[in-house]
């Protein structure tokens, strides 16, 4: 019986171990649960706190105004002589030149996917001209690389058009800054940037107030030797800006070739229409034909008529082996022979040479059947034809 009892009160405390150790095990087991969950607690609230932190501190895009300045920045570093700066730095500072470029045109231009927003394109705009990074970025252009350069044309040429509360700012800056005008002019002088300068030319030739400047500054005069230089691609440049300066604003060109007829047109013929060149010459003729065909240039026509040596210039282009050279001289030509006050030393030249002249247009033809020539050369034929000697006052 004692022993029973024994062997029970055994059974009871090895049940109680027993339980004991199940209920430490899984206390511990909650407090390892426990804690790694707080862990996990405190550990996203770090990242939180880390996420917001960093959302407080990452720069904010920046404005159109604010990328014009640290371009502006840069375009001083580079316009101040780098040479001393050491190489990696200044190609460092050169890459950052080329992205900031290439962004200011994507707010001007836009992309294929966004359009250009007008606030900024006039925020842009303002601080451009604001200071001087206009001129910086013509005087740096030879600095910049290929890519960096053509950017740099396009943003020149979309800024003469911004308008700023209905104003074209560009103008207004150009004619303050005419300096600038002549470092595009003698770009012509750089065969790597004469193409580059060539572009921006003709885009501030735009305003009206850039075009009467360079048409009366002496610097004009050395178009008549770039349109021919040696390089093709820069001669034929020359040759557009050329013809732009005297056909894009009437008033402006009549009021230039009447008050220097004289030596534009002494220059015109020897150097142009008298060129051993034959590109020159057919240029020459076909923009001569534009400009004494326009009406606003009325009072220079008859005044060209009026010019034996001229006369002689455009009989002996209608000579020229060149059809295009030809047709382009006829429509010069006929001016002569249809003026109804023709001087009587202009009349006695055509009467003298009549047969010839005669012969000259019956065989003139057009590459393509052209009805308004035909009836053209029809009329002069038949004007010469009637002709008759006259004496001379």
């Amino acid at each position: 019986m004692l022993r029973k009892e024994i062997n029970k009160s055994r059974r009871v405390a090895i049940r109680r171990r027993r339980l004991s150790l199940v209920g430490g095990f899984r206390r511990n087991t909650y407090r390892i649960a426990s804690s790694s969950k707080k862990e996990e607690e405190e550990s996203s609230n770090i990242s939180a706190a880390g996420a917001t932190m960093k959302s407080l501190f990452k720069s904010k895009p920046r404005t159109p105004a604010e990328l014009v300045r640290h371009a502006r920045d840069l375009l001083v570093f580079f316009d101040r002589d780098a040479e001393g700066t050491r190489e990696s730095k200044r190609e460092e500072k050169m890459a950052e030149l080329s992205k900031l470029i290439q962004d200011l045109k994507l707010i001007l231009y836009g992309n294929s996917e966004t359009e250009p927003v007008p606030e900024n394109c006039v925020q842009l705009t303002q601080e451009f001209f604001r200071e001087d990074t206009f001129r910086l970025l013509v005087v740096c252009l030879p600095k910049l690389n290929l890519e960096a350069c053509k950017d740099a044309t396009r943003i020149v040429a979309n800024l003469q058009r911004q308008q700023v509360q209905s104003r074209l700012i560009a103008s207004d800056y150009l004619e303050n800054n005419e300096h600038i005008i002549d470092i595009l002019i003698a770009g012509y002088e750089n065969s790597d940037m004469a193409l580059h300068y060539g572009s921006m030319l003709r885009d501030c030739i735009r305003h009206q107030v850039v075009a009467r400047y360079v048409l009366e500054h002496e610097q004009f005069k050395k178009f008549f030797d770039y349109i021919q230089l040696p390089n093709f691609e820069i001669a034929a440049d020359a040759a557009a800006t050329f013809k732009e300066l005297l056909t894009r604003h009437k008033s402006t060109v009549a009021e230039f070739l009447s008050n220097n007829y004289d030596w534009f047109l002494a220059e015109y013929n020897s150097k142009l229409l008298e060129s051993s060149n034959y590109i020159t010459r057919r240029l020459a003729i076909k923009l001569l034909g534009d400009m004494l065909l326009d009406r606003s240039n009325a009072i220079v026509m008859t005044r060209y008529v009026s010019s034996r040596d001229n006369l002689r210039i455009l009989m002996n282009l209608l000579r020229e082996s060149s059809k295009s050279i030809q047709t382009a001289a006829f429509y010069v030509f006929k001016l002569f022979a249809a003026n109804p006050n023709k001087p009587a030393d202009i009349v006695n030249i055509l009467v003298a040479n009549k047969s010839k002249l005669l012969r000259l247009l019956a065989d003139l033809s057009t590459d393509k059947e052209d009805e308004e020539f035909n009836a053209d050369k029809a009329q002069i034929m038949e004007e010469i034809a009637s002709l008759e000697p006259k004496d001379l006052a």
